[in-house]
């Protein structure tokens, strides 16, 4: 699965959801859908690699690194399963290596098609996560689309209500 992003008709939103470990994911994930299913837009996903640990043997890295990235395929299409299933049109999908933030600002800078970045707040006593934490802070005027924040913990009643 390569990074690929499709030629979007000028003024339809795309929501962007990173896909991550994280609990929040569903959050972000129905309000995205929600969103793009009420306006005609569509949903992307973003799915960042970390790359391998260096090793000493080339061969080992790149079993590693390709190991890691059929992991990160998988994650991604049932990710991307769920997205159909709740918009009912398959999502935009993207598969990049590197640092989280970095791959993130990257792929805004360059696909104006995403009009919405759309993330989930973490819920737990450290805050709302460090994507949340930088993005709202530091990088919120560098960035040239919009920005939601759900809260991490709303239920699926509760996003359905705001979206």
């Amino acid at each position: 699965m390569s990074d690929t992003s499709a030629t979007e008709p000028l003024g339809e939103r795309v929501f962007l959801v990173v896909v991550d470990d994280t609990p929040e994911l569903h959050v972000a994930l129905r309000y995205a859908c929600r969103r793009a299913k009420r306006v005609g837009g569509r949903v992307a996903l973003l799915n960042v690699m970390d790359p391998p640990e260096p090793q000493s043997w080339a061969a080992i890295g790149d079993l590693l690194r390709e190991e890691t990235r059929q992991q990160a395929e998988a994650r991604l299409a049932a990710v991307g399963d769920e997205v159909a299933s709740l918009l009912g049109r398959p999502p935009i999908l993207h598969l990049r290596e590197g640092g989280q933030r970095e791959q993130l600002l990257k792929l805004l800078a360059e696909d104006a098609t995403i009009s919405v970045l759309v993330l989930a707040a973490g819920t737990g006593s450290e805050g709302p996560g460090p994507l949340v934490s930088s993005l709202a802070g530091k990088y919120a005027g560098g960035l040239r689309c919009a920005l939601t924040i759900v809260p991490g913990g709303l239920s699926d009643a509760q996003i359905d209500a705001i979206s």
